[in-house]
């Protein structure tokens, strides 16, 4: 375990949720750009995403960001891709439009169907 109480079982997908609240009346903006910018950029990195959704009432966008390789290897993509030329070159960076931001890990419980 990490010191963030992180399981880092070898082979396991590390998934993470992000959860943002963006400036009101600016989610279509957030998306736009995160789809055309952001997105791609972490798949390039190393790192798939299971799925987006917005909550527009709440001005809010989720989504679940995983890198297949666990935890250690999310950590050291997350910092490749944050010290990229690329991401460093983002004009404007959408990241002015979120207002609150969390992160969480999850762990797998591996239900049965």
């Amino acid at each position: 375990m990490t010191e963030r109480g992180v399981e880092r079982a070898t082979g396991d997908p590390a998934t993470q949720l992000r959860d943002y609240r963006i400036v009101a009346g600016e989610l279509d903006r957030f998306v736009d750009e995160w789809s055309t910018q952001l997105a791609p950029l972490r798949r390039r990195c190393g790192f798939e995403i299971a799925g987006a959704w917005t909550v527009p009432d709440e001005h809010r966008f989720i989504w679940l960001l995983v890198h297949p390789d666990g935890w250690d290897a999310f950590e050291a993509a997350d910092a490749r891709y944050f010290a990229s030329r690329e991401r460093r070159a983002f004009d404007p960076d959408p990241a002015r439009l979120i207002e609150e931001q969390r992160n969480t890990p999850l762990t797998d419980i591996s239900v049965e169907r």
